[in-house]
């Protein structure tokens, strides 16, 4: 006996829909893929028996309630689609909204807080001023060590070692040529210890190794 891999695929369908169907007769609440599994089953056995493509799409509403599934599975399953073999030849079956979607909860769904969350809560800032002396925009980001960013950025670096912006995470702040603004600072968190970025730092923050920085930076015309 020799199976074509479409054949295999609908076979392994069919093995994972009569699991998922036993498991309904159990009263067991299926879980996503069971609830896809068990509907593309009777689909396709419903197919063999020469009903419609249009008789297959109504029944297929029909076949689960958000009853036989689990909590927030109804909402992911917002479409189904499947081949089927018919006598006049092979066709896509669509299923929109194949269970009636009454949950409490949807997967994904956010509840979010009617208080407003404060940015950087309890952090000492400082604000600076910054000009840009090149001919090319220059945008940093939010957790990028400040000390140590483009040289072509004029302002005291002294004050802005161990710190970075006071913006949003995975925000920027962009500095056109020849303009110049102020900036609010805010110290690093967590471990303290900066590495990378133009690499003047590559230690934790302390009043040490903020000597050995200015002298780097020194060194390699940041100052």
């Amino acid at each position: 006996m020799h199976f074509t891999q479409q054949q295999l695929q609908r076979l392994m369908l069919h093995y994972a829909g009569k699991i998922a169907k036993d498991r309904k007769e159990q009263k067991i609440k299926l879980n996503y893929n069971e609830a896809l599994a068990y509907i593309c089953y009777e689909l396709m056995e419903l197919a063999r028996k020469n009903l419609s493509v249009s008789e297959l799409m109504s029944i297929g509403k029909t076949l689960l309630t958000s009853e036989d599934v689990i909590d927030g599975v109804a909402s992911m399953l917002d479409e189904i689609q499947i081949e089927l073999p018919f006598e006049d030849g092979t066709k896509l079956v669509t299923i929109h909204e194949p269970i009636a979607n009454d949950d409490k909860i949807k997967a994904g769904e956010m509840f979010l807080s009617s208080e407003f969350i404060v940015l950087n809560e309890n952090k000492t800032s400082i604000e600076i001023k910054v000009s840009n002396k090149g001919d090319r925009p220059i945008q940093v980001g939010s957790h990028f060590h400040f000390f140590e960013v483009n040289r072509f950025l004029s302002f005291d670096r002294e004050k802005a070692y161990g710190k970075r912006l006071n913006i949003a995470s995975g925000t920027s702040v962009r500095f056109e040529p020849g303009e110049e603004k102020t900036v609010s600072l805010i110290e690093f968190g967590g471990l303290k210890k900066v590495l990378g970025f133009n690499n003047l730092c590559d230690d934790f923050i302390n009043d040490k190794n903020k000597t050995k920085a200015l002298s780097k930076a020194k060194e390699k015309g940041f100052l």
